[in-house]
């Protein structure tokens, strides 16, 4: 009998969780917030944190949304995207080394001057990536403080979305519509699909068995990516699995504020203040040099160089009416980068046991996220 209450409550727990995370994605998204679904419920489920309620998602559905938005994120690749990668080396290698650039140079800032931890400090100051970054930051659990992390990715996307459009409007950067290119539904293809969700699958799985960091989100993306790409396959996420994993993801993400001072609060947003002026000024001067070298059109420059989540910036390239070939070839090799270098420095840097905050509380325990 008390195991059977214990049960009630942990579902009760988890959908309650889910509701509050998904009624943020919803009105996030009705407000028309590029990649609204994860930043909705990932600020919902913090303020609902921060006022009490507990947010919990057992580990194994939170190891499903990686898995499902590892698929999403490959299956932004297509032929023609990588046939523009061809044709815009030069641009697309600095964009590799913008990220290498602003990562170096927000973690220098973070370390030095708010005394991040070296391992929170390359989360948080990685450009773009919101969705990886995040799953690969709840997985580090004990060694990384991802309250900070969703606080300065999450506020990097606000002020991307808010100042990229509004600048390009006004100066009349804005080209002509180009319409991506179309997908199948997985009702038109369901071997493919299961294909697609088997190979994913079996990789993810396998890579976790490994111990490879982020695996579960970065396994799924090479293998979604290799059979868009390749053009052996054309069916994409279904839009409701790819929204679910969102929100799954964003609940965990945002349950990890419970417990969280105003104050340090605070002094989280002023951490992310600063390492956005840093990240933008660094890839800035990049993409500046760019458009001196090789002719191209700066609208599409700035937002396919802007330290941003890939999703929201192809909403952004469509909305605006640039190339959404151009920006998503850019910012698909920046996930790349991104997506294998990240695992690797976290690895590099990650160290047994509990490490402590600059105010000397432990680090967050995995058992309130992940781990069920």
């Amino acid at each position: 009998m008390h195991q059977a209450h214990a049960f009630s409550l942990k579902l009760v727990r988890i959908v309650e969780s889910l509701l509050i995370g998904a009624v943020g994605g919803f009105l996030f998204d009705a407000a028309r917030f590029p990649a609204g679904w994860l930043a909705g419920s990932m600020v919902f489920a913090a303020v609902a944190s921060l006022a009490g309620r507990p947010i919990y998602v057992p580990s194994l559905l939170a190891r499903v949304c990686s898995i499902a938005l590892g698929m999403t994120i490959g299956g932004v690749v297509t032929p023609e995207t990588l046939r523009g990668m061809s044709t815009w080396p030069l641009s697309i290698a600095m964009v590799s080394v913008s990220v290498g650039a602003a990562t170096l140079a927000t973690v220098t800032y973070l370390t030095r001057v708010h005394g991040w931890n070296t391992l929170t400090a390359i989360f948080a100051g990685t450009p773009g990536g919101l969705a990886q970054v995040m799953a690969l930051a709840a997985e580090e659990g004990r060694d990384c403080d991802i309250r900070g992390v969703a606080i300065v990715q999450t506020l990097r996307v606000v002020i991307l979305t808010v100042v990229v459009p509004a600048t390009l409007s006004l100066v009349g950067l804005t080209g002509t519509v180009r319409l991506p290119a179309s997908v199948t539904a997985v009702a038109d293809a369901p071997v493919a699909f299961a294909v697609l969700v088997g190979a994913a699958s079996a990789v993810a799985l396998g890579l976790l068995r490994l111990g490879f960091p982020g695996g579960l989100m970065f396994g799924p993306l090479v293998v979604s990516a290799v059979l868009h790409g390749g053009a052996f396959i054309s069916v994409t996420m279904p839009f409701w699995l790819a929204t679910a994993a969102m929100v799954g993801l964003g609940t965990v993400s945002g349950g990890r504020f419970t417990g969280t001072p105003f104050r340090l609060l605070l002094d989280y947003l002023g951490a992310a203040l600063g390492a956005f002026a840093v990240s933008l000024v660094v890839t800035a001067t990049i993409g500046i040099a760019v458009t001196l070298v090789v002719p191209l059109p700066v609208s599409d420059l700035i937002v396919a160089y802007a330290p941003g989540a890939v999703d929201v910036m192809m909403i952004l390239a469509l909305a605006l009416h640039l190339d959404p070939v151009f920006v998503g070839a850019h910012h698909l090799a920046r996930v790349f980068v991104v997506s294998l270098g990240l695992p690797i420095l976290a690895r590099y840097f990650s160290a047994p046991g509990t490490r402590r905050t600059k105010s000397g509380r432990p680090m967050l325990p995995k058992g309130d996220g992940l781990d069920g």
